[in-house]
């Protein structure tokens, strides 16, 4: 069998990495200014991207920062800069949000795969990241890329990163952990939006039950459903003694060893391998599309 757009696209995290870092610095003028309060947005894998991203911006102490679906951005509220995450650059919610904030006068910048797209029109800036565009489906380098140009415009990218990122990609994945149907994942601070990414690609590429939590919340109910056959993967450091409770009630702990991004590259294989075993053809998700478009009068079903 050849290899699936997917697999060829999240092993080429590592270099789209280094060159998102590089161009970082070029693009300071157009990206949120520290003491500037910040939104960033996005939709599905986007939208997770932005919880990370808003997360490291205010650990890096550069100023208020929120992250929203497009859908749901609060307009009463007023921001010095909105940055859009979007892929294709052809997004419904997107670019009627963009739309909507041009006409208030607000700064906005688009984070886009490529720039002959419809948010050219729409977004006061851009940043193109074309290297990172994909043809899969299902999103890797791209988030993981847009993300990092993010992470180093506010100081937090490192080569370390790369460098785990690279290890992810050469290490074998926990022994038979492709046989397991049930994943949880957990993260904390800003490894909490990465964690409800990797559930994300769980789902989308190998229909596994996936769920994910901020990990202080796990023992607030959902580890109840911990139990044999499910697994629980940290992505960043996780609370004392967590691990433990679950193995006892009978699950799998998997600690995040690397970077949590990195950590992340080890789900996407994981993703794969669970669509492999099953049959199924990760560049052809069920029910998805590379972008959602919706007619004029359409509502995205959430």
């Amino acid at each position: 069998m050849s290899q699936s757009h997917v697999a060829y696209e999240l092993g080429t995290q590592p270099e789209c990495w280094e060159r998102a870092a590089e161009l970082a610095p070029g693009r300071r003028a157009v990206l949120p200014q520290p003491g500037e309060r910040a939104a960033i947005v996005g939709c599905g894998t986007s939208y997770y991207m932005a919880q990370a991203a808003a997360a490291l911006r205010e650990e890096a102490g550069q100023g208020e920062t929120d992250a929203f679906p497009a859908s749901e951005f609060p307009l009463h509220r007023r921001y010095d800069r909105v940055v859009a995450v979007t892929r294709s650059g052809t997004t419904t919610e997107v670019l009627e949000l963009l739309a909507g904030l041009r006409d208030a006068g607000t700064a906005t910048t688009a984070v886009v795969g490529g720039p002959a797209t419809p948010v050219m029109a729409l977004a006061g800036d851009l940043v193109v990241l074309d290297f990172a565009d994909e043809r899969s489906v299902v999103q890797t380098r791209f988030a993981t890329t847009a993300l990092t140009l993010l992470r180093a415009h506010v100081g937090r990218h490192t080569a370390a990163a790369v460098a785990d990122a690279r290890t992810a990609l050469a290490e074998a994945l926990p022994e038979r952990i492709a046989l397991h149907r049930q994943f949880t994942f957990l993260g904390r601070g800003w490894s909490v939006g990465l964690a409800h990414e990797a559930a994300l690609k769980m789902r989308e590429a190998s229909l596994s039950w996936a769920e994910s939590y901020p990990a202080m919340e796990y023992r607030h109910g959902p580890i109840s459903i911990t139990g044999p056959g499910t697994v629980t993967w940290s992505l960043g450091g996780a609370p004392e003694g967590l691990s433990a409770q679950v193995e006892e009630a009978g699950g799998r702990w998997v600690e995040g060893r690397l970077d949590p991004l990195a950590e992340l590259v080890r789900v996407h294989r994981l993703a794969v391998a669970v669509a492999a075993d099953r049959e199924l053809d990760p560049d052809r998700p069920r029910n998805l599309t590379r972008s959602v478009i919706l007619a004029a009068g359409e509502e995205a079903v959430r």
